[in-house]
């Protein structure tokens, strides 16, 4: 009997530990109704910095696909050219906490909030200005995302126009609110 506890749990373990992985939600496999799948973007943790913002209660990471930071650098949108089909962005939030264990008390990321999604698809999202839009709520309790719907603030439509009545506002700049944080190349004194 001493052998046959030791074995059934060396057996049952990795069952349970499969069990377990299987049950973590797979966030690419998730997409607004009618519109954008986490899945057109994976890997956009990878992507290079466009901007950071605080607004409000939040902090937020703006980052960008090669196609969004080339265009950047040629110019766009102050160019008045608009930004390629292909062109992706991200936004993730944190619920923004001040650090007071450190010299200042910076504001820094605490929990995460959501990520909000932008793709440049001029036939896709031809009516939206040629951008798609996603946003998947956050919930630190079940570690899981949801499309976001009329009950978060702001309220998402469930379709991939949710975010386009905000990015009215520039449309001169081809509905793009972040602007890209200026890097010098300080051996050249230029943008890299």
């Amino acid at each position: 009997m001493k052998r046959i506890l030791p074995t059934a749990a060396i057996v049952a373990l990795p069952a349970i530990l499969i069990a377990a992985a299987f049950a973590a939600q797979d966030r690419y496999s998730l997409q607004v109704p009618g519109g954008l799948a986490f899945a057109e973007f994976k890997g956009y943790e990878d992507w290079q910095v466009i901007a950071l913002s605080h607004n409000g209660d939040k902090v937020a990471l703006i980052v960008g696909n090669p196609a969004m930071i080339e265009a950047y650098k040629a110019g766009i949108p102050g160019n008045g050219k608009p930004f390629p089909d292909g062109a992706r962005m991200a936004k993730t939030h944190w619920m923004a906490k001040k650090a007071e264990d450190q010299p200042g008390e910076p504001i820094v990321p605490g929990r995460l909030h959501d990520v909000d999604f932008m793709v440049k698809d001029s036939k896709r999202f031809a009516d939206s200005g040629g951008w798609g839009y996603a946003e998947f709520e956050y919930d630190s309790a079940s570690e899981t995302f949801r499309p976001g719907d009329t009950s978060d603030t702001p309220p998402q439509e469930h379709d991939a126009k949710c975010g386009f009545a905000c990015h009215t506002i520039v449309a001169a700049k081809d509905y793009v609110l972040a602007l890209i944080a200026i890097r010098v190349d300080t051996r050249r004194g230029r943008f890299r």
